[in-house]
């Protein structure tokens, strides 16, 4: 009997992995998960922390679902932290999104003070003093912040890391570095 190549469950059969040829066992519900999405309430799962050693897989197909996987997660703060840890190899991390599918019509577009686009995992730089409210420190003017993450749902924000603290940030106060 075969076993999933995300969460080990019994069960598997093949699945392409697109747009390559290349396929990797996925149980029902991973299956269920890749096809038709992941709807809202179901990143609290247990099932799909599977993800967090799926990522580290040594086959590229395996990675490359469970990327898809995390990425249909934006609101599960875990996922977006695995994925920020995560490294793919360039080829495989385009073959992930070129399959990733889903019109990118209504994408939101992310943009620094100075209009350039930004993307997940650049690094940013602070342009003022910024208080961070609930945290009792100030962001310092020329703080780089690394590895950002792009909030799904809003283009004026942001999150990374600074002192310690995943924070907020508006795309108005950085500029790509």
């Amino acid at each position: 009997m075969s076993h999933c190549s995300l969460c080990h469950a019994d069960g598997a059969t093949p699945y392409e992995v697109a747009p390559r040829a290349d396929s990797a066992p996925v149980c029902a519900t991973c299956r269920q998960g890749l096809e038709e999405g992941l709807a809202s309430g179901l990143e609290d799962s247990p099932h799909w922390q599977c993800l967090n050693e799926a990522i580290w897989s040594p086959e590229p197909a395996v990675q490359v679902l469970a990327w898809r996987l995390l990425k249909a997660l934006p609101e599960a703060v875990w996922a977006r932290d695995v994925l920020e840890l995560a490294y793919l190899e360039p080829d495989v991390l385009d073959w992930a999104q070129q399959g990733a599918g889903g019109g990118d019509t209504d994408a939101v577009v992310h943009v620094d003070c100075n209009g350039t686009v930004l993307a997940t995992g650049d690094t940013v730089t602070l342009i003022k003093d910024l208080p961070v409210k609930g945290a009792g420190f100030t962001a310092k003017r020329g703080t780089a912040v690394r590895k950002i993450a792009l909030v799904p749902d809003n283009a004026a924000q942001l999150e990374g890391r600074v002192e310690g603290q995943r924070i907020v940030i508006l795309c108005q106060f950085v500029k790509k570095a």
